[in-house]
């Protein structure tokens, strides 16, 4: 099992979002965060300059078994691209174990319906 952290412009998580439900991802967790990026530049706006230097982004938590990691991590790419600086990171990181808390399920089988494996 993988954990897959994804910081994304918040402007593309609905297309990451819908790209993740295509690709058979239909849950993970998600936050608007602040970070600071490698842009330094001021942005000016009807003649008001706002400091870039820190950012709001989206990140999201999924956590994947090891045979849907690259399915994941192609969805993000594909729908969180720009092309431009600030598109953002994907990591990912190994899970050791995981539990379903309403049964005591583990493993790879706590992470799925039964009958809905893919």
């Amino acid at each position: 099992m993988k954990k897959i952290e994804a910081i994304i412009r918040k402007t593309k998580f609905e297309e990451v979002w819908e790209a993740l439900h295509e690709a058979g991802i239909e849950f993970f967790s998600y936050w608007d965060v602040r970070g600071v990026g490698q842009a330094r530049e001021g942005r000016v706006y009807r003649g008001i300059v706002y400091d870039t230097s820190t950012i709001e982004r989206t990140k999201l938590s999924i956590i994947v078994r090891d045979k849907n990691v690259e399915k994941t991590v192609n969805a993000i790419l594909g729908s969180a691209r720009t092309g431009e600086i600030g598109d953002g990171k994907i990591f990912i990181i190994p899970i050791e174990e995981s539990y379903r808390i309403r049964n005591g399920e583990k493993g790879d089988e706590s992470l799925y319906i039964k009958g809905k494996e893919d």
